[in-house]
């Protein structure tokens, strides 16, 4: 039975959002008995809903909502409008994400400790460690069906991963593999094995790729504790005399305000909706927006350090058949300052349709070098850069009060530049792809900038000191007890690795400390 909370019920729990943060979260406390009330943005879409169509997908599920930008990444001058891909739905973006779920190496927990002081960065190392993460990791491993773990089998490689692999071992590279997916390679749980239809992007009609829209939204609701309320927005967070939020004010499916009152509210909203939404949830009492007394609310925004390489071969590759996302170059993952940059990368396969090609390789260009690569589509392999881009306390999100959503709301600036260890890392791990692809007979290689979807990350930062950071070691904010961060803008650094697997592991985690906590009567 779907559990119906009334407005006034101040013992919930509100979570706003219901991505890899905000689900695994609803879920979890959920199955502990807790009364949980998740607000959604988006509509609810199942498997059979999902379109195998790139544009059409991109409208059912992308965040359109207005936004701005700044700064000199290629998406303030060729998407102003789109500075990220996220979804608007529920399970929020892991509709959209291709699966791959690796665990943080040991030295990127402690950036600053390892890395030292980088000019122009704002490193700081993460309050907690490897160790400490490591049985919370094989909880979300076992959770998503992670291939490579618990004995479940890699998936199969398609023609883009043998091309991947055959290049990468002929440069030397050892750590080549189909990767440790959260898409079942066997049925695991109650959800079949992939049928590598390739449209992993675009919602997996087969629900073998692990999302939380139909595995721990539907189980937290079975429990009859979970109140999931769609396409609804959530305007501000209010709090009380002593400073403790009280309640979420929000429009609900008609543009109607309603409040809900709360005893905790976990904010989980993405990199941009969640600071966005403490700035404008500013008070007389908490002038610079909630949680901000560090004044780092909104800034060290992240995207991972992206590009892409494309090789063109003589023979069909037809890279789009099979999972998007199909094997991982692991070998530069290392930090190795000898590159010339801290860090390291992973260099994934990918492959986009023709239609996304046409808009991403190079918007609004033309030309021969452009037609020829089009032309050369069937026989074409790709792979993507995914880097640990460096913190700056000027990338960030601000709220522009200049342009208002349709709720009247001000909307999002986000405002992002390169740091030179972006560059040095995108340029040397350009060389390495076109490498791979000459090494097996490429005859034309094309470096393209980075898409405007990639991972969004940072800008309500965990931290061990409260001048440094929005949140402390569990995701709780540092000036507000019972207000907590949920997803991925509380990474203290980015990593080299997608960030999925981690944002789940930091919410099962975050649950069994928010219950030990209200079990205990502190929040």
């Amino acid at each position: 039975m779907v559990a119906k909370y009334d407005l006034n019920d101040d013992s919930v729990v509100v979570i706003i959002g219901t991505g890899a943060g905000g689900g695994t979260l609803a879920n979890e406390l959920a199955q502990k008995g807790i009364k949980v009330v998740a607000l959604e943005a988006g509509g609810r879409y199942l498997p059979q809903d999902y379109i195998n169509d790139e544009w059409d997908s991109f409208g059912q599920l992308a965040w359109l909502d207005t936004r701005t930008t700044s700064g000199d990444w290629r998406v303030a001058r060729d998407f102003s409008g789109l500075p990220a891909w996220i979804v608007k739905a529920v399970g929020g973006t892991t509709t959209h994400w291709a699966g791959a779920s690796l665990r943080f190496q040991p030295h990127e927990w402690k950036a600053l400790t390892n890395y030292g002081r980088v000019d122009g960065a704002n490193l700081i190392d993460w309050p907690i460690d490897a160790e400490e993460m490591d049985p919370w990791y094989t909880l979300a491993e076992a959770k998503m069906g992670v291939t490579r773990t618990n004995g479940l089998p890699g998936l199969p490689g398609n023609n883009n991963y043998l091309v991947l692999e055959k290049g990468a071992q002929a440069v030397g590279y050892k750590e080549v593999h189909t990767g440790r997916m959260a898409i079942n390679s066997i049925d695991y749980g109650d959800r079949m094995s992939c049928q590598q239809t390739g449209f992993c992007f675009q919602g997996c009609k087969w629900g073998a790729k692990w999302s939380t829209a139909y595995t721990e939204i539907p189980l937290g609701e079975e429990t009859g504790n979970l109140e999931v309320r769609e396409r609804v927005h959530v305007a501000r967070i209010e709090h009380d005399d002593a400073g403790k939020v009280t309640g979420v004010v929000y429009f609900d499916a008609e543009g109607q305000e309603q409040r809900q009152a709360a005893r905790i509210v976990c904010v989980a909203g993405n990199s941009i909706e969640s600071p966005r939404l403490l700035l404008n949830s500013a008070s007389a009492m908490f002038p610079d927006g909630l949680a901000n007394s560090s004044g780092q609310v909104g800034r060290n925004y992240m995207r991972h350090v992206t590009g892409s390489v494309y090789g063109v071969f003589d023979k069909p590759v037809k890279m789009w058949r099979g999972t998007t996302m199909a094997g991982i170059v692991q070998d530069e993952a290392r930090h190795d300052p000898s590159r010339g940059f801290v860090g390291g990368f992973e260099l994934e396969t990918l492959s986009l349709g023709l239609p996304f090609m046409a808009a991403f390789l190079n918007p609004g260009g033309w030309g021969r070098e452009f037609t020829s690569a089009l032309d050369s589509y069937e026989r074409m392999a790709g792979m993507w850069i995914v880097g640990e881009d460096m913190p700056q306390e000027t990338n960030r999100i601000t709220v522009n009060a200049d342009v208002l959503d349709q709720y009247g709301l001000p909307t999002p600036n986000v405002h992002f530049d390169d740091h030179p260890n972006d560059v040095a890392m995108r340029d040397y791990a350009y060389a390495r792809g076109r490498a791979i692809y000459e090494a097996v007979g490429a005859t034309q290689t094309y470096p393209t900038p980075p898409y405007p979807s990639t991972h969004n990350l940072g800008t309500n930062r965990m931290s061990e000191n409260p001048r440094d950071g929005v949140v402390n070691r569990w995701g709780q904010t540092h000036d507000i007890a019972n207000l907590f961060v949920s997803d991925g803008s509380q990474f203290t650094t980015g990593a080299a690795e997608n960030p999925t697997l981690t944002i789940v592991a930091l919410a099962i985690r975050q649950a069994d400390h928010i219950a030990r906590e209200m079990a205990a009567g502190m929040i």
